[in-house]
């Protein structure tokens, strides 16, 4: 089960142009990163294939590979089957990044405690129907009047707003991040057979050598 992602990538040759190399023909063999992986649109669209995950505490995508295929290695497949390109960005924060990025965007604790925003605590008829949801974003004032045909009558409410504090927004968008898909381990090796097809390069063109190597073109100029 040990694939790493780079060990999926193929390889390309480069024209080595150091000037130790005095060879106008030196090539030197790198990995291809400009292809990607990705796991197919058929299994990647259908949730029967993931399991639902919530990441806990610091946990990286390697901890997290570690504990659900016991193989910090298939990091990359976490990411891949929540299409994670940032892991700076599209990951959990750790508690002491985190704390840094509240400080550097608020200033100091008691602005990161100030109001962000409104929403609604949800208004329902009598009998269930949803007339605001739960919620919404809304002004501090806000109250809604509508007719509740379960008593026939025009109900008013007010004082549906709750504060929301920018630590509680920043809180849920870094806890919306906790909860990921991960893909079944039963599916490993169809991903891997398919990926292993995709970095596969097609026959044809002048660079191509084999399914695993391309060589770039040999332009250096030289006297």
């Amino acid at each position: 089960m040990a694939k790493t992602y780079f060990r999926q990538l193929p390889d390309f040759d480069y024209v080595n142009r150091t000037s130790e190399n005095h060879s106008i023909s030196a090539y030197e063999t790198v990995k291809n990163i400009f292809k990607r992986a990705k796991i197919s649109d058929d299994i990647f669209s259908d949730l029967t294939f993931f399991t639902k995950y919530k990441i806990v505490g610091d946990d990286r995508p390697d901890i997290v590979a570690n504990k659900f295929y016991d193989d910090p290695r298939l990091d990359w497949i976490v990411l891949l089957s929540n299409n994670i390109m940032n892991v700076q960005t599209e990951w959990p924060m750790t508690q002491s990044d985190y704390y840094d990025f509240l400080i550097d965007k608020y200033g100091d604790e008691e602005t990161i405690n100030k109001v962000h925003h409104y929403r609604c605590t949800g208004v329902t008829t009598n009998d269930g129907i949803v007339i605001v949801p739960e919620g919404l974003t809304i002004e501090s004032d806000f109250s809604v009047t509508y007719f509740d045909a379960s008593i026939g009558s025009s109900v008013t409410k007010t004082g549906i707003s709750e504060e929301v504090t920018n630590l509680e927004y920043e809180n849920d968008i870094q806890d919306a991040k906790r909860n990921i898909f991960l893909l079944k381990p039963t599916y490993l090796n169809v991903v891997f057979d398919d990926i292993e097809d995709l970095m596969r390069y097609k026959k044809g063109g002048t660079q191509y050598v084999s399914p695993t190597l391309k060589r770039g073109d040999n332009i250096r100029l030289y006297g």
